[in-house]
């Protein structure tokens, strides 16, 4: 797999000298953040990593290939096109048919450990959707990372999922979940879903000793969980609101599978006003810093 994938020089002589690297996802880019923005988001992604002393590989897929590490323009068309989202299953049919589209955290993951790449920073992990027990709505990531060693540092899954059932499904694919400073598991917007974190890691040196040691047990990845920023919480009565209104729109408009999220973003952003959009860019921000820190440890 490693052979159809071009890795950005920069990224292969860090991989090379056994330098830190990170990955970044572009379904973010792509589908998680309005024109304009999201070009701004992603500079400042890759900045953040490399100021906490490792170097940012931006993925995704471009005219049927796989990328890891972006140039400017190749970033650029990311965040201006209309790309599809690729999951895993996606990878196949959107290399064969020369098609263009943003990954997702279960096909980032893959495409970082086939380049080489341990850890990825991102915003929020794929779940259980709500009433799943009917939908079979489970997202791939969850699979994914059961069978991928990636570090994937993030700040929990999206409160419009069914957290409990997601935490159940972790553990079933043997996934450790570190809380980072906290020990309760996040929710995206907000610092706590109500559940607890199974572990606790209260710095990146610990975080890696952790990992290092998962990795001479299993080959299932990592889950580092780092909470919104303080600061950048949403209000919990204003994300409650938001949320009982996205579940409505959701059913008027029979939304289903993977248009769920991002409908229930699109919905978040122009509801509350662009309080969902700075949280948003504050949690990933933070997230991939750490993925960085951890990072270096562990190199």
């Amino acid at each position: 797999m490693t052979s159809s994938i071009t890795v950005a020089e920069e990224v292969s002589d860090a991989l090379t000298s056994g330098r830190a690297v990170v990955a970044l996802e572009s379904t973010l880019l792509s589908h998680g953040l309005p024109p304009g923005r999201n070009l701004t988001v992603a500079r400042r992604l890759e900045q953040a990593v490399r100021d906490a002393g490792a170097v940012p590989a931006t993925i995704a897929v471009l005219d049927g290939r796989p990328l890891a590490g972006l140039a400017n323009e190749q970033l650029e068309r990311v965040c201006a096109e209309d790309l599809a989202k690729l999951s895993l299953r996606d990878l196949g049919p959107a290399a064969g048919l020369g098609l263009s589209g943003a990954t997702t955290v279960a096909s980032t993951s893959a495409l970082a450990h086939a380049a080489g790449i341990g850890v990825f920073g991102t915003g929020g992990l794929g779940g259980v959707h709500l009433g799943a027990a009917q939908t079979w709505d489970v997202s791939a990531d969850l699979g994914a990372l059961g069978a991928l060693p990636t570090v994937v540092v993030c700040s929990g899954v999206k409160s419009v999922l069914d957290i409990a059932a997601t935490l159940e499904v972790l553990e079933t694919n043997s996934l450790p979940v570190l809380g980072y400073r906290t020990d309760d598991f996040p929710a995206f917007y907000l610092r706590s879903s109500g559940y607890p974190a199974p572990w606790r890691v209260d710095d990146p040196a610990t975080a890696a000793k952790v990992i290092s040691a998962h990795r001479a047990y299993s080959d299932s990845g990592v889950l580092v969980t780092n909470p919104v920023p303080e600061e950048s919480e949403m209000d919990k009565d204003l994300h409650d609101r938001l949320l009982r209104g996205g579940l409505d729109l959701l059913a008027e408009r029979g939304v289903q599978g993977s248009e769920v999220t991002p409908v229930l973003l699109e919905h978040f952003h122009e509801a509350s006003g662009g309080v969902s959009l700075d949280a948003n860019e504050a949690l990933v921000l933070s997230n991939v810093t750490l993925a960085a820190e951890i990072a270096v440890a562990l190199a």
